[in-house]
């Protein structure tokens, strides 16, 4: 079994790889800069059991996404699993957005997407590693959306609106690439803290969650792995991982 994970370097995109190195995938770790982390994954992928390999590419870049394909497409002939995770978190407000801003916003969160669905398409429709699916049906792609594509905050128009594409762009390729390609997308709440949330934010916000918790990038790998493994019949939906804070008027 073979996966890609973009932005794999840190955080959730580090979990997503190493958990699906201890469920038996080689797996891709795609960076931008943070190559030391990168490095630090692969260890962790090995000491998992599996194997794997680096792959670098501005994913804000077209020719660089493109760079991430032939990677790909030079090491694998198949693929199973494609995990769109690479993202960028930084608030803007709305009447200082430029244009590149935006631009890039809609560039890692969308473009890449779309761009790394359609040139590994032909790898996608090869593999396919989910128990109990049926004859014909190949690899799935999983896209990691954001609580902020239905709760928007302040600041975070572009990072918002771009997730909210994201979405969508899951919806239309269940559509269309169902029967021989799944895509799934998976809505993270609270699971990683952003560096400059202070103690008392924190407390802010886990107090708003049902569970009474925030989660940890552990709980999305562990849902990504069942999407890819387990869950044949999951196609279109967006699943969220917050302990019930979309719920919440």
């Amino acid at each position: 079994m073979r996966a890609l994970v973009t932005g794999a370097g840190h955080r959730v995109g580090r979990a997503i790889a190493v958990e699906l190195a201890k469920a038996g995938f080689e797996v891709a770790i795609h960076y931008r800069t943070s190559r030391a982390g990168a490095e630090a994954t692969l260890a962790a992928v090995r000491a998992a059991g599996s194997n794997g390999l680096l792959v670098h590419g501005d994913l804000a870049r077209v020719s660089e996404v493109h760079g991430v394909v032939d990677a790909v497409r030079g090491a694998w002939e198949t693929l199973d699993l494609l995990v769109n995770n690479a993202s960028m978190f930084k608030p803007v407000a709305f009447e200082e957005i430029t244009l590149d801003h935006w631009e890039t916003m809609m560039g890692v969160h969308v473009r890449a997407p779309f761009l790394l669905t359609q040139g590994l398409l032909p790898l996608l429709r090869a593999g396919g590693a989910t128990e109990g699916r049926a004859p014909g049906e190949g690899g799935v792609v999983v896209n990691i959306a954001d609580i902020g594509a239905e709760r928007p905050l302040p600041g975070f128009a572009a990072y918002s609106v771009s997730k909210a594409a994201l979405v969508m762009l899951t919806k239309a390729l269940a559509v269309e690439l169902a029967p021989a390609v799944r895509c799934v997308g998976i809505s993270p709440g609270q699971v990683a803290w952003p560096p400059d949330y202070d103690e008392d934010k924190r407390e802010r916000i886990a107090r708003r969650i049902p569970m009474g918790r925030v989660g940890s990038p552990g709980d999305v790998a562990r849902l990504v792995r069942f999407v890819a493994v387990e869950g044949a019949y999951l196609n279109g939906v967006i699943l969220p991982v917050d302990g019930g804070l979309q719920a919440r008027y």
